[in-house]
């Protein structure tokens, strides 16, 4: 089975992150690779939003952790059964497929059972038990399908349920009639060879159904009785014996499904249904959606094997930063243009980092690599992530090749650079009516020098004004996230887009202050002249001031 590779970027994904997951999957879709897709580990900015929705272009997938699931195993090529099928019809099927299980479903494909060989067994034997007196439910129709017989007469609802209680007729006449007697009450089935005495007994009695056997046919004068009385006859290709076998199998396979095998679904993670997983009895768990339909089927065995997707990171490189879980799964690329944190692989992996403005950049590069043409609702998305992440190609971080490529995507997308850049830094500076905590997890990374750790966030706006009056929701927020992540400091980066200036609010711990070297502003906020970059100019002032608080 195909793998699906998901391309995602970071937690508390910014517009280049989004944009350059969904270039990159659309390059890869158009290169023949229809298994990979677009997905991002956090919901979409206001800014982000804007964008997609400006150009109509649909969300990737959001997956909020990548922590193992059932649908990562689990075996999805899977073949149900109507609940109306026989059981011989459905021992047939998994016979086929080599189906160790098999979901039953009513006829709107919803979960009743699951057939497996050891129910099956057991249901068998029950029915086959020479000590019981057994009735079991079937229909005719089921009963002529099971045997292959030729119907003669189908009187009523051929399809319709009954409790069936099966008779041969191997005695004399005098046991035979009172065996019927015995059992008037009943929908007695009998099965026959060529005694036309037993035949017309049958029909006098007015029994459910008469079964001649080996190809044998009752006469016409009973044949227009048996009609009189309501009396359907069928007659087997087999001999008695192997006709009275097969007719057990004529089930309907819900009677043979077995009810007490527990669920799970899809997004259960496999730490929770391994001791569900262990005290199944047939070692299989039917896997449910969200409408209680079968998605798949999942084992022991499929628990041992590789999951079913692999990841390509695009816009970050450290373990910090990635998406929840992202350990358990082959690594095949990264696409980046930050520093090189740590990310470990199993495998050599595509690992692209250069000192560009935007991962957006690289992406536009790699279709030109490709001589792939851009799709114009794609180009104007990476024209977006470049001028977003460069603040319209203002950052200290911009490069040549961004301010090529952003010619480039103007160029075919008729964007204006500086008015579709207005508009976007315009709609994502909007801070009013946001909460505190939504601002500052907006874009929060988490970074690792040695054994200390610390978040930068960073928001971008028309003026700091507005976030200084705040500054005591700022500062609990941030107290809050140092706290729960055991970290040194976390700081918010406010980044002013009219005057290219930002300040830094923070929540350290006191015997860090001292180490702190920007100019200060107020308490627990600093000014940082001309700094408009976290990646190439905050990041590396901070790393100096905790490398020094370290040592």
């Amino acid at each position: 089975m195909e793998k699906t590779v998901y391309i995602i970027g970071h937690k508390n994904p910014d517009t280049d992150a989004i944009v350059s997951a969904v270039a990159y999957a659309k390059l890869k879709n158009l290169l023949g690779l229809e298994n990979y897709k677009a997905a991002r580990a956090g919901h979409l900015n206001p800014q982000t939003s804007y964008i997609f929705e400006k150009f109509g272009v649909p969300r990737p997938e959001y997956l909020p952790d990548l922590v193992p699931k059932v649908q990562y195993f689990m075996q999805n090529k899977v073949e149900t059964i109507e609940e109306t099928t026989s059981v011989w019809e459905s021992i047939a099927r998994m016979e086929k497929t080599e189906n160790r299980v098999m979901p039953v479903v009513d006829k709107d494909g919803k979960y009743l059972s699951l057939l497996h060989y050891s129910g099956f067994a057991k249901g068998v034997l029950t029915i086959l038990n020479p000590e019981k007196k057994h009735r079991f439910s079937t229909n005719i129709s089921l009963i002529q399908k099971t045997l292959n017989a030729q119907p003669i007469i189908v009187s009523g609802d051929a399809d319709k349920n009954f409790k069936a209680s099966i008779h041969v007729a191997s005695s004399s006449i005098e046991t035979f009639k009172k065996r019927l007697e015995a059992h008037a009450a009943e929908d007695i089935v009998v099965i026959a060879s060529d005694r036309a005495d037993i035949h017309r007994i049958c029909i006098e009695h007015k029994v459910k159904l008469l079964i001649t056997t080996s190809n044998c046919v009752i006469s016409k004068e009973d044949k227009a009785l048996a009609e009189a009385n309501g009396v359907s006859v069928i007659v087997s290709p087999y001999s008695t014996s192997p006709t009275s076998m097969l007719i057990a199998y004529s089930m309907p396979v819900s009677v043979m499904g077995d009810t007490e095998i527990k669920t799970v679904h899809i997004n259960d993670t496999v730490s929770k249904i391994k001791e569900i997983l262990r005290d199944a009895h047939c070692k299989y768990l039917p896997v449910m959606d969200d409408n209680n339909r079968v998605s798949g089927i999942i084992s022991e065995h499929d628990l041992m094997k590789e999951p079913n997707i692999e990841v390509i990171l695009v816009d970050h490189n450290e373990i910090s930063q990635a998406v929840e879980g992202i350990e358990h799964y082959t690594i095949q690329e990264v696409i980046d243009h930050h520093r090189i944190g740590s990310i470990p692989t199993k495998n050599p992996i595509t690992f692209i980092n250069r000192p560009v403005g935007s991962t957006s950049t690289q992406i536009a590069e790699m279709f030109q690599k490709y001589r792939i043409p851009i799709p114009k609702e794609i180009a104007s998305l990476l024209l977006c992530g470049i001028l977003s992440d460069t603040l319209i190609l203002q950052s200290a971080t911009t490069t040549d090749l961004d301010r090529d490529f952003a010619e480039y995507l103007s160029t075919i997308t008729d964007l204006d650079i500086q008015e579709i850049g207005n508009e976007i830094l315009i709609a994502g500076s909007n801070i009013s009516g946001r909460t505190a905590e939504d601002l500052v997890l907006q874009d929060l990374k988490e970074y690792t020098e040695g054994k200390i750790a610390y978040t930068a966030s960073q928001i971008e706006v028309g003026s700091t004004k507005e976030v200084i009056q705040r500054k005591a929701e700022f500062l609990e927020k941030l107290a809050i996230e140092r706290q729960s992540r055991k970290a040194l400091f976390s700081c918010l980066m406010v980044t002013d887009i009219s005057s290219l200036n930002s300040i830094l609010i923070i929540d350290c711990d006191p015997k860090f202050q001292q180490f702190i070297t920007f100019p200060k502003q107020e308490e627990n906020v600093y000014f940082l002249q001309g700094i408009v970059s976290r990646k190439k100019q905050l990041i590396p002032l901070l790393t100096e001031q905790v490398v020094k608080y370290s040592n």
